[in-house]
C-alpha cells in the first residue's frame, strides 16, 4: 500500500507517492526504482517486488514529484532541459534522508528506467561513493531522432487518441505527467542534452539493458556507457521494446541476479547494519 512523505527541495515542497516491498528482507540493503518519463510507482507493477524477493533485499518504490499520486506539476509550470539534473541531484538526498535512508551506513542500489535510468547515472557521477551498484534499463545518454520521432507520436496519440485515458490509470493528474515530460524533451534547447562527459566519473557498477525494439533508443545509448564508464556489463535483448521488465522480465531478473553474484551481492554479504 502507497503512504505519502513531505518532501522539501529545491523547488519547493511536495508530498511523495512511495511504497516499500520485501519488507521481510533487511532494512540495511534497498534497491531504490526510478521510473521512466510517464511512470509512477504503480506502473512497475509487481516487477520491484518480484526482482527485491529473488535478490533477498528491500524495495523503495515512488512517484517523482509531477507524477502517480504525489504532487502534480502546476499547469503554467514548465520543466527544463535541465529537468533530470534537477530530478538526480536536488531531489533524492531530501527524499532518502525524509526516510531515513543514509546511503553512508546502508548499502542502497538504483534501478532506472529510461529517464530513471539517466536520472540514476547522474546521481551515481555526482555521488560516486554513494550506491552500491545500479541497473539502467532503456537509458539515455544523449539524443537521438529515433526518441523524439516517439514522443511526438506520443504527443499525437495523447492528444487525439486513448494516450491520456490509458494514463489516468497510473496519474492523478496525467496532464502534468504527460506535458512536463513531453515539452521539456521537444524543446529545442534539449537537443543538445549529453549526459556522456559524467559517465566516466561512475565508480559503482553498472548493468546496462536495452531492447533490440525499443521505440525511444537505439544500442549506441548502451553502448556509450560501457565505452565511457569503467565497470559495465550489458545485457541487449531481443524481441525487446523500450520497457524490458515488461517484455522480457524473466530475463531481466536473472541478468540482474548474475549481476548480484558477480560482485558478492547476494544473501546479505558484506551488509550493513539493520535500521529500525
Amino acid at each position: 500500500m502507497a503512504e505519502k512523505v513531505l518532501v522539501a527541495w529545491a523547488l519547493g515542497k511536495h508530498e511523495i507517492e512511495y511504497r516499500w516491498v520485501n519488507l521481510e528482507a533487511s532494512a540495511g540493503r534497498v534497491m531504490v526504482f526510478l521510473h521512466e518519463g510517464l511512470g509512477s510507482a504503480s506502473l512497475w507493477r509487481d516487477f520491484p517486488e518480484r526482482l527485491c524477493r529473488r535478490l533477498g533485499l528491500r524495495g523503495l518504490v515512488f512517484s517523482r514529484w509531477g507524477y502517480g499520486a504525489s504532487t502534480p506539476r502546476l499547469p503554467h509550470e514548465r520543466w527544463g532541459p535541465d529537468f533530470m539534473h534537477r530530478q538526480a541531484l536536488e531531489f533524492p538526498p531530501s527524499f532518502l534522508a525524509a526516510l531515513q535512508i543514509d546511503p553512508r551506513d546502508r548499502q542502497v542500489w538504483f534501478y532506472g528506467h529510461s529517464d530513471g535510468g539517466s536520472i540514476a547515472l547522474i546521481y551515481a557521477a555526482h555521488h560516486p561513493d554513494a550506491l552500491k551498484g545500479l541497473i539502467v534499463a532503456a537509458p539515455h545518454v544523449l539524443v537521438e531522432e529515433i526518441t523524439l520521432e516517439s514522443i511526438r507520436k506520443a504527443r499525437q496519440a495523447y492528444l487525439q487518441a486513448d494516450l491520456k485515458a490509458r494514463l489516468a490509470r497510473y496519474h492523478s493528474d496525467p496532464d502534468s505527467a504527460f506535458f512536463g515530460w513531453c515539452d521539456a524533451w521537444l524543446d529545442p534547447a534539449f537537443r543538445s542534452w549529453d549526459i556522456r562527459d559524467l559517465l566516466p566519473r561512475i565508480r559503482a557498477p553498472i548493468l546496462a539493458i536495452q531492447g533490440y525494439d525499443d521505440e525511444y533508443g537505439t544500442m549506441l545509448q548502451i553502448e556509450e556507457i560501457a565505452r565511457l564508464a569503467p565497470r559495465v556489463e550489458l545485457l541487449k535483448l531481443p524481441r525487446c521494446r523500450h520497457s524490458p521488465h515488461r517484455d522480457q522480465p524473466e530475463a531481466v531478473m536473472e541478468a540482474v541476479e548474475r549481476f548480484f553474484h558477480a560482485h558478492g551481492w547476494m544473501g546479505g554479504r558484506g551488509g550493513a547494519p539493520a535500521k529500525p
